[in-house]
C-alpha cells in the first residue's frame, strides 16, 4: 500500500479528511465538497469504508458522479483535484478541496433545500446562522470601527485570561443587549483577533494567537 494512503487511512476521519465506501448519492457527496470548502479544505478517499478498509471502487463510476455532485449540486460549483490510487488490485480516489474564502458554498440537505455547510470534527454540519453572519461579514468586509471602550477592554481581558466566550457569556460579562456583544465579538472576528467554532454543539469565539499584540 502507497505509505502517502497508509498514513491518511491511519489517521481516521477528522475536520480535513473523511472516508467514503463509494458514492451513491451526489447529492450527499456535494455536502462534504462543499463544507471542506467552506471550512479548511480537506481530502475525501472514496473506496475505503469507514473503519479504514480498503473497498476500492469503480473509477469512471465514481469519478463521474463525483463530478455531478460538483457541478450539479453545489452553488457556486466546487473546485476539485483526483489522484488514483492502486491498493492491492482495487482503486481508491484521493480527492483534494482547497478551502476557498470566495465564495459561501451550499448543497442540498436532506429536504433539497441549499443550505451552507461546514465541517465541524468529523462531520459536515448545516451553516448555522451565527456562522453565516460571522462569514459574511469577513468576506464583505467593510471598515471596521471599534473604540475599546471598557466593555472591550473587559472583554480582551477575558479572552487573554479564559480564550474563549459566547455571546451570552460576554453579554452578562459586559452587561450590554445580545445583539451588542454579538455585533462586537463578530467585529472581532474581522479583524482576526477571534474566531468562531463550534464546540460541544456550542457556539465560541475563540481568541487568536494574531490577538497576542493587544
Amino acid at each position: 500500500m502507497s505509505k502517502h494512503i497508509a498514513n491518511l487511512i491511519r489517521q481516521g476521519e477528522h475536520q480535513t479528511l473523511d472516508f467514503k465506501h463509494s458514492i451513491s448519492d451526489s447529492k450527499k457527496i456535494a455536502r462534504s465538497l462543499a463544507a471542506f470548502a467552506n471550512t479548511q479544505g480537506g481530502t475525501l478517499l472514496i473506496g475505503v469504508k469507514d473503519n479504514g478498509n480498503v473497498s476500492g471502487v469503480n473509477s469512471d463510476e465514481e469519478y463521474y458522479m463525483l463530478e455531478g455532485a460538483a457541478q450539479m449540486y453545489c452553488k457556486p460549483e466546487v473546485k476539485f483535484e483526483v489522484t488514483q490510487w492502486e491498493i492491492n488490485g482495487k482503486v481508491v480516489l484521493e480527492v483534494y478541496v482547497k478551502q476557498d474564502a470566495k465564495y459561501l458554498y451550499k448543497a442540498p440537505d436532506n429536504l433539497g433545500k441549499y443550505k451552507a455547510f461546514f465541517r465541524v470534527k468529523d462531520e459536515n454540519i448545516v451553516a448555522t446562522p451565527l456562522q453565516v453572519k460571522v462569514w459574511n461579514a469577513i468576506r464583505y468586509r467593510k471598515p471596521v470601527k471599534i473604540e475599546f471602550s471598557n466593555k472591550e477592554q473587559t472583554l480582551i481581558n477575558h479572552l487573554k485570561g479564559n480564550k474563549e466566550i459566547t455571546i451570552d457569556q460576554y453579554s452578562r460579562l459586559g452587561f450590554i443587549p445580545r445583539r451588542d456583544a454579538e455585533n462586537t465579538l463578530i467585529k472581532f472576528a474581522v479583524l482576526g483577533i477571534v474566531n468562531l467554532q463550534i464546540k460541544e454543539d456550542e457556539e465560541v469565539f475563540v481568541y487568536t494567537k494574531k490577538a497576542d499584540i493587544l
